[in-house]
């Protein structure tokens, strides 16, 4: 079954068992059956040559998951043991689920360290022992799965935060129950998905002009910094925007109009030097490349008075961290997790530890749009289920990528005049890139690499 749109919290999906039991008077042992049955089939969709597995079952719904699967897999002859881990050529965890609370006990966790230590791959149940299945942290030992068939809803631990690392490869079954929102239950979170690319950035009328695509002005490059504004102004113009100018330093402006001449570079040497192009521009971004001098403060201070929608990056938050201005509605914040940390005043560890929260936190004290980076990076605004993208690589934690994103999202927000789709869209088709450049290997990707990769990413 494809994977949903929608995540929820687990006191959410267990909403959602206890109505069909309840009130759609289906037995939980039905469910369990059907449970077993989908995680059969997932596993020899994911292990079609494998005829040996091991199943490690603990108390509760789910080890009686695994007990299920134990009768179906041996009815379809597959040999299945409940001891020695190395006489599987798969071991099924479900041990736990998601009935976890607080660390794992030491019982459990020598379990878990054995079958992590097995070298033999496993197929976890719902979700991988040990995960917190809200925050997607692990409560001290956990499974590391291959793959993890997950029932009813999914489940929000298994894509934020270490969730991905853990669970591996998700699978979902509904269990027959249908969709959620027949209880009326918000989503915890939205995955971002390509078809949103083209609702934002829909085919081009064949007698457009530059004007009809926006014009976006990138604040940044302060001294010593060219290359930032420079990225940031080129992933702007390659994901379609019509006009893209850069206010600098002065000493910057040769070596970024050499390199990239369809941008429009001036050099910046005071706030009022500013005047002219705030008042042509349709997005204004700031960051890239800006540092915390007396001149980044009083282009900072020039970007904030201007009224214009606004998308802030980098020492731009930085600098909001220092001396917070008034919430505003019109901005998208880009924060990385440091950057939350200094925003919201705590260790970048407390951001980490439940990404979810860390962006409530910074909605509330900051409103607009904000886009937390990281893996797994999230997307939230008021009024509005926060956004997560699935998409991107290791490869992409290198100096520049930040600055790319930026522009893409100025670049999209140009076009299409919505923060929150422009954010979410904006976050994808960079991810998207990342992926492509990564093609050959991780290790050495360029965030100059990604913007060749941004203008078939736009035009899907």
């Amino acid at each position: 079954m494809a994977l949903p749109v929608a995540l929820y919290s687990t006191a959410q999906v267990r909403a959602l068992d206890a109505h069909a039991i309840n009130e759609l008077k289906v037995p939980g042992y039905v469910l369990m059956k059907r449970a077993g049955e989908a995680a059969l089939r997932y596993l020899r969709t994911r292990w079609p040559m494998s005829h040996r597995i091991v199943i490690v079952c603990g108390h509760g719904n789910n080890g009686g998951d695994g007990y299920v699967l134990a009768r179906f897999a041996q009815a379809a002859g597959l040999t299945v043991a409940a001891g020695e881990l190395s006489a599987g050529d798969v071991i099924v965890d479900a041990l736990l689920g998601t009935g976890l609370k607080g660390p794992v006990r030491e019982n459990f966790a020598a379990v878990i360290r054995a079958v992590n230590a097995s070298g033999i791959p496993v197929f976890a149940l719902d979700v991988p022992s040990g995960l917190d299945s809200d925050a997607g942290t692990a409560a001290g030992e956990a499974i590391r799965a291959e793959a993890t068939v997950t029932f009813v809803g999914l489940k929000t631990g298994l894509f934020v935060g270490d969730g991905p690392d853990y669970a591996g490869t998700v699978f979902f079954d509904d269990l027959e129950l249908g969709d959620a929102p027949q209880l009326g239950l918000a989503p915890r979170l939205t995955r971002i998905v390509e078809a949103e690319i083209h609702a934002a950035l829909p085919r081009r009328a064949r007698a457009s002009n530059k004007g009809d695509f926006g014009r976006v002005l990138i604040i940044g490059s302060g001294s010593g910094m060219p290359g930032a504004g420079r990225l940031a102004g080129e992933a702007a113009l390659r994901v379609g925007a019509g006009l893209v100018t850069l206010g600098v330093a002065p000493e910057n402006v040769t070596a970024i109009a050499a390199g990239r001449p369809e941008l429009i570079c001036i050099g910046v040497k005071e706030e009022g030097d500013l005047e002219d192009p705030l008042s042509r521009a349709d997005v204004v971004a700031v960051g890239p490349g800006l540092g915390r001098s007396a001149w980044a403060r009083a282009m900072l201070r020039a970007v904030l008075g201007s009224g214009k929608p606004l998308v802030v990056d980098a020492d731009a938050l930085n600098l909001l961290a220092e001396s917070p201005p008034a919430a505003r509605t019109g901005w998208i914040l880009t924060p990385h997790p440091g950057e939350a940390g200094r925003l919201l005043g705590v260790k970048v560890e407390e951001v980490q530890q439940d990404r979810l929260a860390a962006l409530d936190r910074l909605l509330e004290r900051y409103h607009g749009t904000v886009v937390l980076k990281g893996a797994g990076t999230l997307v939230g605004a008021a009024d509005h289920t926060p956004g997560l993208c699935e998409r991107g690589n290791p490869g992409m934690a290198t100096a520049g990528t930040g600055d790319v994103l930026t522009g893409t999202i100025a670049g999209i927000l140009a076009q299409c005049g919505d923060p929150w789709a422009a954010a979410r869209v904006g976050v994808l088709v960079h991810a998207m890139a990342g992926d492509a450049a990564a093609r050959g290997g991780e290790r050495g990707v360029l965030a100059s690499d990604l913007l060749r990769e941004l203008p078939h990413c736009v035009n899907l």
